[in-house]
């Protein structure tokens, strides 16, 4: 398992049990509630879940090819959220809704969810704000 080499003796980075959204009604809060912010192939749907970690669930359907390219798809974007979880804030449900596309290279994975991670918490930012001032 790889450790980030900024922070020494940092626990490895994982993908646990813990960091996946598997309930049909959690999938529907995100859905329902969340913000929702496009970027390239996919729309990320993120809503803050009260945890000090974030997770991931994500949505394929079938238009987005057969099942090989589904699930690499899968596989890459789960590296992507595994890879940048230091880098993000924390406390947050993702949900990303893929739409067909040609298979993208790991790193613009990693830069398009970080780009909507990042796009997203300042939209919560900003509620918060507005909602305090109220």
């Amino acid at each position: 398992m790889a450790t980030n080499p900024a922070q020494p003796g940092a626990e490895p980075l994982t993908f646990r049990k813990r960091h996946r959204i598997s309930r049909s009604r959690d999938f529907q809060a995100v859905f329902n509630e969340g913000v929702r912010k496009g970027r390239g192939p996919f729309l990320l749907f993120v809503r803050p879940n009260g945890l000090e970690h974030c997770r991931l669930g994500l949505s394929i359907p079938r238009r987005v090819g057969g099942a090989v390219k589904r699930n690499l798809i899968k596989r890459r974007l789960r590296e992507a959220f595994r890879l940048q979880q230091r880098e993000t804030p924390g406390g947050y449900d993702l949900v990303v809704a893929v739409r067909p596309h040609d298979i993208l290279m790991m790193a613009k994975y990693r830069r398009l969810l970080l780009d909507a991670r990042l796009a997203a918490d300042k939209t919560w930012a900003k509620r918060k704000d507005r909602q305090r001032d109220a």
